[in-house]
């Protein structure tokens, strides 16, 4: 089944995801599947809400009233998850997108994944990490809002690369993971390693829009394409795995001695 097949669900979390992501977060998705159900939960009463009830309308997302009922508890929370419980066992869907920075649905998302559909996690920064864990792919939303917004992601450097040592240590796992006997890797096998390991990794949250940059501008790895078929492959090769080159003074004593023998 193809990513443009496959039938997604997203549920949003009104109060725990910000409207100026709306865009960027659908445009998002639509690369993992089709967006055949969009909710949005909240309490629609209030002034709150104002943000999300100005483009849902132009976006088809259908706004799900949740009246407060006692003060300090999440009755969107559980109206969310009741909703997603029944689309599980009642709708032909192959995944859920959960829209929220709310640590409450991590057990919805592990319970859909015991069951054998995908879940796309969207939620700011500060998500908890056992929600975050909790799915096969967690986006954070801070890349997804308009480029020209300041708190997009700016490009890290080489040096700052290589000071992450979670980062570094990913990609080099990955890369040797996904190897053959000569150290190379398929880019796209190392992507796959990754995202088995570490659900929230996105290149854009490095400032960078594709992997391959990402390793590139680390300087960690050598980086080539090869010609696949009618088209072309990216391969990498942790440095540190590289043969070693021989030394300008031995090969220079080698010939030496040849020509002395002459």
């Amino acid at each position: 089944m193809s990513s443009q097949s496959t039938k997604l669900a997203v549920l949003i979390d009104a109060d725990n995801a910000q409207p100026g992501v709306v865009e960027g977060l659908l445009a998002e998705i639509s690369k993992y599947g089709t967006a055949t159900v969009k909710r949005i939960y909240g309490d629609w009463t209030g002034p709150q809400l104002k943000g999300w009830k100005d483009v849902l309308l132009s976006h088809a997302i259908q706004p799900i009233q949740q009246f407060r009922y006692t003060t300090g508890k999440n009755a969107t929370d559980s109206a969310l998850i009741i909703d997603a419980m029944d689309l599980l066992y009642g709708a032909k869907l192959g995944g859920f997108c959960i829209v929220s920075s709310d640590s409450d649905f991590t057990r919805l998302a592990a319970r859909v994944r015991e069951a054998g559909l995908v879940v796309y996690g969207f939620g700011e920064s500060k998500t908890p990490a056992a929600f975050v864990a909790a799915c096969d792919k967690f986006i954070f939303t801070e890349i997804l809002r308009p480029r020209d917004d300041t708190v997009a992601p700016q490009p890290r450097s080489a040096a700052q690369l290589k000071q992450d040592t979670r980062l570094v240590n990913l990609l080099r796992g990955a890369v040797e993971a996904a190897s053959d006997d000569s150290g190379w890797a398929n880019l796209g096998l190392v992507g796959s390693v990754i995202a088995k390991q570490a659900p929230e990794f996105d290149a854009r949250n490095y400032g960078y829009a594709k992997l391959s940059e990402l390793i590139a501008a680390s300087t960690l790895f050598e980086v080539e394409k090869r010609k696949m078929g009618e088209g072309t492959a990216a391969f990498v090769r942790d440095r540190r795995s590289a043969p070693a080159k021989p030394a300008a003074g031995k090969a220079s004593g080698k010939a030496a001695g040849h020509t002395g023998t002459g």
